[in-house]
């Protein structure tokens, strides 16, 4: 199966759908996205914009979820990043993940971020 994601005009994802393998010819990527394009556009309309995003994240580093932004530009075939979780976190341009100023704790403890202290905050863990 093939997945595209449907774009807004800021390159927002507004949904992802599935599509069949004949539906694209049961090409490869990246010769399967302009089939598959032409198939959603056939679909969901002609002033509609779409790029395909991979399940395993085998292209455009991560598989496109609601609220991704697409960004073409990074080599070879653009990327898909997750919305920013915090004003303080830094994009890897590796990994096109959002990463905290701070290493995450490696103690076995849980943590959740506190932004106003751009600091790890232990989460208290009941032993009933």
């Amino acid at each position: 199966m093939a997945h595209f994601a449907e774009l807004d005009q800021n390159s927002t994802v507004l949904q992802v759908i599935v599509v069949n393998n004949s539906d694209v010819n049961n090409l490869p990527f990246p010769e399967s996205e302009p089939v598959g394009i032409a198939f959603c556009k056939s679909l969901l309309g002609s002033d509609t914009r779409w790029a395909q995003t991979s399940y395993n994240a085998n292209f455009r580093y991560n598989y496109a979820g609601i609220g991704y932004t697409f960004d073409p530009t990074p080599a070879p075939n653009g990327a898909f990043i997750p919305p920013k979780p915090y004003p303080s976190w830094l994009l890897n341009t590796n990994t096109f993940q959002w990463e905290p100023p701070v290493p995450y704790p490696t103690d076995g403890g849980i943590y959740t971020w506190d932004e106003s202290t751009q600091s790890w905050v232990p989460i208290p863990v009941s032993m009933e």
